[in-house]
């Protein structure tokens, strides 16, 4: 028998990440069989209740409260836990590093200890995002915005004064970038090279990166922008930028472009710069017109594998052809294994089901499985006649990104924290 019982602290704003700390934190214990520790969100109810640790306390709360649940075998257990989350929350701040010393509080008081600085790199709630980026920006800073949650016409407002000035947004929700070798957010340990990247993606990003250094090729940039840069509503700019960026950085001799499915509008900016791009240049703009990419004068690659596999040949001057072969040697293996393995399956088991960290990764998965099975529901689905109702109730076959802002809204994004997978799994 287990008792749920939780705590409501108002007024108190905690970063997702120590939010994510404490709850491990509680986890550790013995007799504790779950925890939550999060703001009051739409978003964070929803996932509470399908955690079975929504409780009727919390029927009221907003998202400036704190929410602490707990699920126990017995009651000392909840309520000791319960009684000392202010210490459990000091504890957890109190956790300094060796250069914690020299912190800047402030932007200015950044710049007066580097001077020389000259790119900003953003994590805060996403509310407040935007005012910060401004500054740096209006101080002649490139910005990176790892924050989701920004309002699109803030991001739009940001990026025109930017454009204007001749500086960098990468984001809002750029999950990664690798700027003169330096790794700013999720980046990967990936080799030195002469392979630039712009990307509408995170995950894209990463995937390429890693099968680029992973076949002995390596990364001169990696410029990441955020997801709706390629949206109508902000045309690209960055993601335009970036590259004429690529075209004129000499350490990069070949040009890779990633992005999720982007508008019309978008794809015929982005076919117009790669007609005056010298470099050669390799595209999976996934959805994209595929047609259009090749009468540019890019190299349209079908998945991210694939993508990283072209990129590494044009930067060793080998013929690209060959790559086509190795890939499809390469899905007969998968098909075989695949053909064995579902021998295993029982008669309830009826659908494919998918958790994925990442947009991209789930588009790209949503487009193979097209050719396959037809069209899968999804959070954010290819076709919108799938659009989940709730996403957290699967019907059929259904692929799911839990990076999506709904689910990160006053939590970490699912690479930091796996929890939430999990939950899903179970």
């Amino acid at each position: 028998m287990s008792i749920t019982k939780g705590k409501i602290i108002k007024g108190e704003y905690f970063d997702s990440v120590t939010l994510m700390l404490v709850s491990k934190e509680i986890n550790k214990t013995e007799g504790v069989i779950d925890s939550a520790v999060v703001m009051g969100t739409k978003e964070n109810k929803s996932i509470l209740e399908a955690s079975g640790l929504l409780i009727s306390d919390f029927d009221n709360t907003g998202d400036s409260d704190l929410l602490i649940c707990i699920k126990a075998e017995n009651e000392q257990i909840t309520d000791s836990f319960l009684n000392d989350t202010e210490n459990i929350f000091k504890k957890i701040r109190n956790k300094n590093d060796d250069t914690e010393d020299f912190a800047p509080k402030s932007l200015d008081g950044a710049i007066k200890i580097l001077p020389e600085a000259n790119l900003s790199l953003i994590s805060i709630a996403g509310k407040y995002a935007s005012g910060e980026a401004m500054k740096a920006l209006k101080k002649g800073l490139h910005v990176m915005i790892f924050s989701d949650n920004v309002n699109m016409e803030d991001e739009l407002k940001m990026k025109i004064y930017a454009t204007s000035k001749g500086l960098l947004v990468m984001g809002p929700d750029c999950g990664t970038a690798i700027i003169n070798g330096i790794p700013l957010a999720f980046a990967n340990v990936v080799n030195r090279g002469n392979i630039g990247i712009v990307a509408a993606s995170g995950t894209g990003l990463q995937e390429v990166s890693c099968v680029i250094s992973n076949e002995g090729g390596g990364i001169s940039q990696a410029i990441g922008t955020g997801g709706r840069d390629v949206k109508k509503e902000i045309g690209g700019m960055m993601f335009i930028q970036a590259m004429q960026a690529l075209e004129k950085d000499k350490e990069t001799e070949v040009i890779v472009l990633i992005s999720k499915p982007p508008h019309e509008d978008v794809l015929e900016k982005i076919c117009k710069e790669i007609k005056k791009i010298m470099k050669p240049v390799v595209a999976i703009l996934i959805g994209g017109n595929a047609e259009k990419i090749r009468e540019a004068g890019a190299i349209p690659a079908s998945t991210l594998e694939e993508t990283g596999l072209i990129a590494v040949a044009l930067s060793k001057g080998k013929n690209t052809e060959a790559i086509k072969k190795e890939l499809l040697k390469s899905d007969e293996t998968i098909k075989a294994l695949s053909a064995k393995l579902s021998i295993n399956k029982n008669k309830k088991q009826k659908y494919l089901r998918g958790l994925f960290s990442g947009g991209t990764l789930c588009d790209e998965t949503q487009l193979i499985l097209k050719e396959m099975i037809g069209f899968v529901y999804s959070n954010s689905p290819l076709n919108k006649e799938f659009k989940l109702a709730d996403s957290w109730k699967s019907q059929q076959n259904t692929i799911i990104d839990i990076g999506e802002d709904e689910f990160t809204v006053g939590r970490p994004h699912p690479m930091i924290d796996f929890s939430l997978r999990n939950k899903k799994i179970v």
